[in-house]
């Protein structure tokens, strides 16, 4: 077994897990019951915050893309094909970041106009969803920033996790 491998993601694994009983707790609390007393401007409010984090990794994408070219770090012949004159990785992390923005979150913003479509959610589901928001910018400020795997790991499966207990407590209100 690697040593330093073990100590450098086991406080991540430690954390995991702690997310994870806090959720627990947290899930377990009893369903809510549909009101039309929520106002749905608080469940907009996340969403629109996770969309204008794609908005700005995508500006930032567009932009250490283009500067790579022009200083001649990164070849338009490169975004041609994706096979010849790989730009540097930091080039490209902010590409990674904005596909990562595409991929996991479809799954909130689903659940979400769900949620407001049904008036199926609670203080606990809008927390959650701000959780989940909180999850996403964390993992891009890492990604493009340190790329630092394990936490970029955790900050990932945090968000992962987040997620399916959004959709696992909306899903048991039509149990």
């Amino acid at each position: 077994m690697n040593s330093p491998l073990v100590r450098r993601y086991a406080p991540m694994v430690l954390a995991i897990l702690a997310f994870v009983a806090l959720l627990t707790f947290v899930a377990t609390k009893p369903p809510f019951i549909a009101s039309s007393e929520h106002n749905p401007r608080e469940l907009i409010q996340p969403i629109l915050g996770l969309v204008g984090l794609t908005a700005f990794v995508w500006v930032l994408m567009f932009a250490y893309r283009n500067v790579a070219v022009v200083r001649r770090v990164a070849s338009l012949r490169y975004y041609k094909t994706y096979t010849t004159d790989t730009p540097p990785e930091w080039v490209e992390r902010p590409a990674r970041a904005f596909m990562n923005l595409l991929e996991v979150p479809l799954l909130f913003y689903v659940v979400c106009v769900l949620m407001l479509q049904t008036a199926r959610w609670d203080s606990v589901q809008l927390s959650l969803a701000w959780l989940f928001v909180a999850s996403r910018y964390l993992h891009a400020l890492v990604y493009i920033g340190l790329n630092d795997v394990p936490l970029r790991f955790a900050a990932y499966a945090m968000g992962c996790i987040t997620v399916a207990v959004i959709w696992w407590r909306f899903a048991s209100a039509f149990i």
